[in-house]
């Protein structure tokens, strides 16, 4: 896992962070890198790794068969193969 939040991440959260905020907060790719930075936010590079760290962190994953867990408000997937999980 990384916590590198690089243009791409930044700017997929920047354009899909309703998703988990049902509203749209940040304006700017620098509000929305900060927010990354400080919060509980890490980039992993497969649906293994988000698993992974959902059950590391004690999520229940039961009903989250297979890609289902990708559907979870808190994961966003990046486009280039690696997935944003944001903890609200």
């Amino acid at each position: 896992m990384t916590e590198q939040f690089d243009d791409a991440v930044v700017q997929c959260f920047l354009e899909k962070q309703e998703q988990l905020l049902y509203k749209k907060v940040f304006s700017t790719k620098e509000e929305a890198r900060d927010f990354l930075e400080e919060g509980m936010a890490v980039v992993v590079s497969s649906v293994k790794e988000v698993r992974e760290f959902f059950e590391e962190e004690g999520l229940d994953t039961e009903g989250l068969k297979g890609k289902r867990i990708l559907e979870a408000d808190e994961v966003f997937e990046v486009g280039d193969g690696r997935y944003l999980i944001v903890e609200a």
